[in-house]
């Protein structure tokens, strides 16, 4: 139950909250989880797209074709640009989520302000991420229709040379909405699962980190999968036609696939979400361990 926050009480300063170790943390947590998520990101990739061309559409059965055929070193192909991207990403989801749990008095546990801190940095994110998410559904298409573009920087200055700048936030209200969704669902279970599982004693705190983050990225993915499947209808139109707004590509769906067309390709995103945003919270809490002994200093379950 969360407890009513004293208004007399100062929000703490930049120096108290420790906002460049944060930032460590948060680029710890950006580096980790693309390493460990970008094999299963191609793999669900190309579960979208070679369709009744296998024989064996399994998450271990494609991934294993293309280790026999490509090469174990194919599975991070075009890691570069996500790599950036996502570790600038998620130094500053964060950070401003530290920042915006002090502003809210988020406190351990089931506190609904933690969710209302993730939600709040929702539009500095999305201000990155909308344009992050637009080069990568235009180049996964254009790998399997006209092949335009000879790499993602190319794609940025090829939209930009045709349809200017603005083209680039194509989607950018829904993706705005997603990451709202996201980051507030991420945070509030994330905060509530490992309150939950460390004063249970069940398992060590250790343990209780990935556990809590890896269920907190596969609920929070769960709960904005169909806003992410809009997202990409948005995204991945052909720019040089008519642009099609998200109102019609949610009908779309809906009148084609029923409900499940909304949580297409929902499982693979969801092993991975459970195994990146795991190492992601692990790597994040990891780094403020050794830089002040824990997340918060005398109290490492805080």
């Amino acid at each position: 139950m969360a407890t009513v926050p004293d208004r007399n009480k100062r929000m703490k300063s930049y120096s108290d909250l420790h906002i460049g170790q944060e930032a460590i943390g948060g680029l710890s947590a950006g580096i980790v989880g693309t390493v460990i998520g970008y094999p299963l990101d191609l793999v669900k990739t190309r579960m979208q797209t070679i369709g009744a061309t296998s024989t064996n559409m399994s998450i271990l059965g494609v991934a294993g074709n293309i280790v026999q055929t490509e090469g174990i070193t194919a599975l991070y192909k075009g890691v570069a640009p996500p790599l950036i991207s996502l570790s600038v990403l998620n130094t500053i989801n964060f950070t401003q989520y530290c920042y915006f749990r002090e502003f809210w008095g988020g406190t351990n546990g089931w506190d609904v302000r933690n969710g209302i801190a993730g939600l709040s940095g929702s539009p500095i994110t999305s201000s990155i991420s909308t344009v992050e998410n637009l080069v990568k559904t235009q180049m996964q298409l254009d790998n399997v229709t006209s092949k335009r573009f000879k790499s993602s920087w190319d794609c940025v200055l090829s939209l930009n040379k045709s349809h200017g700048m603005p083209v680039l936030y194509t989607g950018h209200v829904i993706n705005t909405a997603r990451e709202g969704i996201f980051l507030g669902t991420y945070f509030y279970c994330y905060e509530g699962l490992r309150e939950t599982i460390v004063t249970s004693n069940m398992v060590p705190p250790q343990v209780a980190i990935p556990v809590a983050g890896g269920f907190a990225g596969a609920i929070s993915w769960f709960v904005s999968f169909p806003l992410d499947c809009i997202r990409a209808g948005v995204q991945g139109q052909d720019l040089n036609g008519i642009h099609i707004r998200s109102r019609t590509v949610f009908q779309n769906l809906f009148q084609t696939r029923g409900i499940r067309g909304l949580y297409s390709g929902v499982t693979p995103s969801i092993v991975r979400a459970f195994l990146v945003s795991g190492s992601r919270f692990s790597a994040y809490e990891g780094a403020l361990w050794l830089l002040r002994g824990g997340r918060n200093v005398g109290d490492w379950r805080k």
